[in-house]
């Protein structure tokens, strides 16, 4: 899960030269803009939803191809798809949640709150793991491993560290996973009902979450292979009665649609959720990310560019991508998610991404 190694290079190259690009037409609205331009540039084949705001206004929300080609379910705004690692901003909204209520410090040594830390880890803080500076490595294993969180903190705290703690970006699920283990130590509830009940209930988000939403099952987007095998769908893949394995639980695997991520979009814009000095943490560029001229945040990747301050992130695997963008002068915002990016000898959805991401949000700002 996380493709943010990977990006590194497309990002530097690709923002640069798409501001102030393409010249189009003249359209009549900010919907018809976004649309013509994905006619341009999506090819034929892959699920995918796409949505856009400015301010506090959807301006564009749309599915383009099926959700599920056997009985041929056309994808739409309020498909059910899999976020992938974009589930990490939730992960940190949540810890910067338990210090708005005093519970606990991003400054705080983990050892505060996980048990048996051994001596090369004790100086790791949470600060460290929401920004992957922790030293920890990627991952212990696949995602659909049958691994609890008693196993997780028990692989994490044996596992040898890639660099001293807060010396080096190294991206890390397993530290997130480390953070959904201390939200639930801390408020004494499990990692998804935190988030429902002090995340995504106040940001008025219904459709979001592991399993405790009840979403039918033909709302919930099928996902393909690279070569249109049906994998299933997420809630197809192996994991406990309370959400996936700890592998996943916490850096990725949350599921929820183009709507939900709008009414996250426009609780960040206020103070329904976080503070604004939470905020300022949150899309704050922490630390830098070898070969980008930017940083990591809190489960966000954060650039200045032409644009302004861009806060970023994507989610993926073998079958699906989603990537969600926030441009932080003008309020513009942009998400999409496709159930079926990769095919072989015809396209790959991950090599223009953030191209797709910026040629968005310019038919947006066009229209304002």
């Amino acid at each position: 899960m996380g493709r943010v190694g990977s990006l590194v290079l497309l990002l530097t190259l690709a923002l640069p030269a798409l501001v102030g690009c393409a010249d189009v037409r003249a359209e009549v609205g900010p919907g018809d803009a976004v649309d013509r331009y994905l006619d341009r540039t999506l090819p034929e084949g892959p699920g995918i939803t796409v949505a856009a705001a400015r301010g506090g206004e959807l301006t564009h929300c749309a599915g383009r191809g099926l959700a599920d080609r056997a009985a041929k379910t056309p994808a739409t705004c309020d498909t059910v798809y899999d976020v992938m690692s974009v589930t990490k901003q939730f992960t940190a909204a949540a810890i910067l949640k338990l210090e708005m209520r005093g519970e606990l410090r991003v400054g705080d040594r983990i050892g505060r709150y996980l048990p048996h830390v051994p001596a090369d880890k004790r100086a790791i803080t949470l600060h460290q793991l929401l920004t992957h500076s922790a030293g920890l490595p990627e991952s212990l294993g696949d995602d659909y491993d049958p691994v609890s969180r008693a196993q997780v903190l028990t692989g994490a705290m044996r596992a040898r560290l890639r660099s001293a703690p807060g010396k080096e970006f190294h991206y890390s699920n397993v530290g997130y996973s480390l953070l959904a283990a201390i939200v639930e130590k801390v408020s004494g509830r499990s990692y998804e009902r935190f988030l429902a009940e002090h995340l995504f209930r106040p940001a008025g988000m219904t459709r979001t979450g592991y399993v405790l939403p009840t979403w039918k099952r033909d709302q919930v987007a099928v996902e393909y292979d690279r070569h249109g095998r049906s994998q299933g769908r997420p809630l197809d893949h192996p994991g406990a009665p309370d959400g996936p394995y700890w592998n996943l639980r916490g850096n990725g695997g949350m599921l929820s649609t183009a709507r939900d991520m709008f009414r996250w979009h426009r609780a960040l814009m206020g103070d329904t959720v976080l503070s604004e000095a939470a905020k300022r943490k949150l899309f704050a560029p922490h630390v830098r990310v070898p070969e980008l001229d930017g940083a990591y945040g809190y489960g966000w990747v954060v650039m200045d560019t032409d644009d302004g301050r861009v806060a970023w992130h994507d989610g993926g695997n073998d079958w699906s991508l989603a990537t969600v963008a926030e441009f932080r002068r003008d309020d513009t915002w942009v998400f999409w998610v496709s159930n079926h990016a990769y095919q072989d000898g015809k396209w790959n959805l991950e090599d223009g991404q953030l191209k797709l991401t910026q040629g968005v949000a310019e038919r947006v700002r066009r229209r304002a």
